[in-house]
């Protein structure tokens, strides 16, 4: 017997040897059942899918004369004839060499007769896309309203180029990409039953390759025990079909986290020693980025096309790459993509793009930088034995104010946080004790001002050492001498301010907040020409060294 190709040999016979396609088989073996035939179907999707043998099958089961429920029984005459291509009954068209209106009308004459053995006339048009604008117009009529033993099959890959006349005549059946799991089941089955021996790596790579076309991965199945007989190996695959191998993507990936340029070179030779195609490299790297974004997103490999080795590759890439910086990548991926294409020297392209990748540096949110500098503040308040205030608010004993009548005993005014952390219990508790009123407020807010500082320079400093005092009523303190956005800050930020005046005053203070009409913009240049600059932070302030360590950049004076 002459030799057939896997193709062809393990093409289905019925509806349940179909693979890939169970929404499309499930709804046409319901129509059997309940005998609601259309006069007109309209296969589409991409290539080796299973829509001409779906067709086939579909038109072997409705002129079967021992049908099996709603499989065809494969034994009988007609069956038979099916198989061999030799029932009159079933015409299969090509409409990429039947394209004109002459075909078409001859078509459209041979409607009419009668089948010669089975129940229906089963026309199967292929690539139906490929018929005129003339030729579709002379078919609406006979395809609307066909002879009740007529029914029409279109199989197309581009549905987009039938007109819509057409499409609304039909039952439409989208057919889908096989998965790849599904693809190597079936490359399993196939192997096992020939006796050739593969593995599950080798047979993903064949699968990977056919992009989800069945058709294809038999194929290139064919070809691959053509080179490697029985034994068939990764390497073997490798070679035979050229593929590239996905070590070259993680050597890449590898490379951007090292920020290794000499790696970058070595890629592009061994890509272009081998003849690999560029377009296809890059193809290949963006996809690649692409499951690593995944595995970042998700934490998980599940939805990653690859061999098992790779998953476990892929997932040890988690909290390597932000989200931002990958989408980064991979947006300069795709640009670099489209200018690789129409560049006569691809292999320089290749490497000047490589090098601008690994050169990326990693990008940092504006949330994360303020959180940076927070910590930065808090631990150099904590941990800072030298930081010395403002001469305003140097740390001094104040006298009590002659002018104010007060039976309130005069009291040490702590004006360090450190010093307040580290009181006695007794001292805590004197202090907790003694009753709190505006005139203590005033004589100990500076040091209240110069905590705040410290902690907090850069976002609440600007704002709060400018507001005034202007009441304490029932523990509430209003302050005055604020703009809007001043307020603004100030009240997202009120939690921290009322507890730390909690512990400096030892009473729980409600802060509230009075905008000043004009702030700012009412004084005089005149009145401003006299007004004392608030003193600088101390030149080589530790706070500013700690920022510059840490974001880079330098102090401008």
């Amino acid at each position: 017997m002459a030799y057939v190709v896997t193709a062809r040999k393990w093409r289905p016979n019925k509806f349940s040897e179909i693979v890939g396609q169970e929404h499309i088989t499930n709804t046409l073996i319901n129509a059997i059942k309940s005998e609601r035939i259309a006069h007109a179907y309209l296969f589409t999707g991409p290539r080796g899918v299973g829509k001409t043998t779906t067709a086939r099958i579909l038109a072997k089961r409705l002129n079967c004369l021992n049908p099996n429920g709603s499989e065809p029984c494969d034994e009988c005459e007609i069956c038979k004839s099916v198989k061999r291509g030799q029932l009159l009954d079933i015409i299969e068209i090509d409409a990429a060499s039947n394209r004109g209106i002459d075909e078409i009308r001859s078509l459209r004459d041979s409607v009419k007769y009668a089948p010669t053995i089975g129940k229906y006339k089963v026309y199967i048009i292929d690539e139906v896309h490929m018929l005129t604008r003339e030729s579709f117009n002379a078919f609406l009529k006979t395809l609307e309203e066909p002879p009740e033993h007529t029914i029409f099959i279109f199989a197309t890959t581009d549905v987009h180029k039938i007109p819509l006349t057409i499409i609304s005549r039909c039952q439409r059946y989208d057919f889908r990409r096989i998965e790849l799991h599904t693809i190597i089941e079936q490359l399993h089955k196939i192997a096992v039953s020939e006796k050739y021996e593969i593995d599950n790596e080798t047979l993903t790579i064949i699968a990977k390759k056919a992009d989800g076309a069945l058709r294809d991965a038999e194929s290139y199945f064919d070809q691959v025990i053509s080179y490697c007989g029985n034994n068939i190996t990764k390497e073997a695959v490798s070679e035979i079909l050229n593929l590239i191998s996905d070590d070259i993507y993680f050597d890449v990936s590898d490379a951007v986290i090292n920020k290794d340029y000499n790696l970058v070179f070595k890629i592009t030779e061994t890509i272009y020693k081998n003849g690999w195609n560029f377009i296809d490299f890059f193809t290949g790297l963006i996809e690649h980025f692409r499951n690593i974004l995944i595995v970042e997103l998700t934490e998980k490999s599940d939805l990653i096309e690859t061999s098992e080795a790779n998953k476990k590759k892929y997932l040890q890439y988690k909290n390597v790459f932000s989200e931002g910086d990958l989408l980064r990548l991979l947006n300069y991926l795709n640009k670099s993509f489209q200018e690789l294409r129409f560049t006569q020297n691809q292999k320089l392209k290749i490497e000047i793009s490589l090098s601008h990748l690994v050169g990326l540096e990693k990008s940092t949110t504006i949330s994360e930088i303020i959180s940076k500098v927070n910590n930065i503040n808090i631990e150099q308040a904590n941990n800072s034995e030298n930081y010395q205030p403002s001469k305003r608010n140097s740390n001094i004993v104040k006298e009590p104010n002659p002018d104010i009548k007060s039976d309130i005993p005069f009291t040490k005014v702590h004006t360090n946080q450190k010093n307040i952390e580290e009181s006695t219990p007794e001292e805590k508790k004197s202090q907790k004790t003694i009753p709190l009123n505006y005139e203590l407020i005033l004589e100990k807010w500076d040091g209240f001002i110069d905590i705040v500082l410290k902690e907090k320079p850069l976002i609440l400093g600007p704002v709060i050492q400018n507001v005034e005092v202007e009441n304490y009523v029932d523990s509430k303190l209003n302050l005055t001498g604020i703009d809007k956005d001043g307020i603004f800050l100030l009240k997202s930020h009120k939690e921290y301010i009322e507890k730390k005046a909690f512990h400096y005053f030892g009473k729980k203070i409600h802060f509230n907040f009075t905008e000043s009409e004009n702030i700012g913009s009412a004084l005089k240049k005149e009145e401003t020409k006299n007004i004392p600059l608030k003193e600088p932070i101390v030149e080589n302030s530790p706070i500013i060294n700690k920022i510059i360590a840490e974001f880079g950049g330098q102090e401008i004076k």
